[in-house]
């Protein structure tokens, strides 16, 4: 079974710059079934709408919260709680490395990163979660940084 005939995992990409978006959902598309959302409010309609198996999250987005007031409550929500998210921010001092991870955030990357390292820590949570696809896992990633 080849990329396009595997499930792939449902990525929930919480971020409001729309050149950020259009290009994580076209790099990450070939890998997962991706959805976007850009505010608090419209992060709450997507999780009552569908189960995803993670979930990249920018502490900066519209609304009331932000992406680190979301993962506490996503952590602490038993229905949740057990989808991996990763801080994938351009917040990038030390400080904001340690909020991400005091929130509840399973992983934090700083914008701009390396392709590799993001498809690599996606895939790596997932296999921790006991969610691993293993015929849609990249064979060979491209050096391209996403900012």
């Amino acid at each position: 079974m080849g990329i396009s005939d595997a499930p792939k995992p449902k990525l929930l990409i919480a971020e409001d710059d729309v050149e950020n978006q259009e290009f994580l959902e076209f790099f990450l598309e070939k890998y997962f079934s991706v959805d976007v959302c850009d505010s608090s409010d419209t992060f709450y309609e997507m999780l009552d709408q569908k189960r995803y198996d993670i979930i990249l999250m920018d502490i900066s987005i519209k609304g009331k919260k932000n992406g680190l007031d979301l993962t506490k409550e996503l952590k602490n929500n038993p229905n949740h709680s057990e989808i991996p998210v990763i801080c994938y921010t351009a917040h990038a001092l030390y400080k904001d490395r340690i909020n991400a991870l005091d929130a509840g955030c399973d992983a934090y990357i700083s914008k701009p990163s390396d392709t590799r390292l993001l498809l690599d820590t996606l895939f790596n949570l997932l296999k921790a979660k006991g969610k691993f696809f293993l015929d849609n896992t990249p064979t060979h990633l491209s050096g391209l940084a996403i900012t």
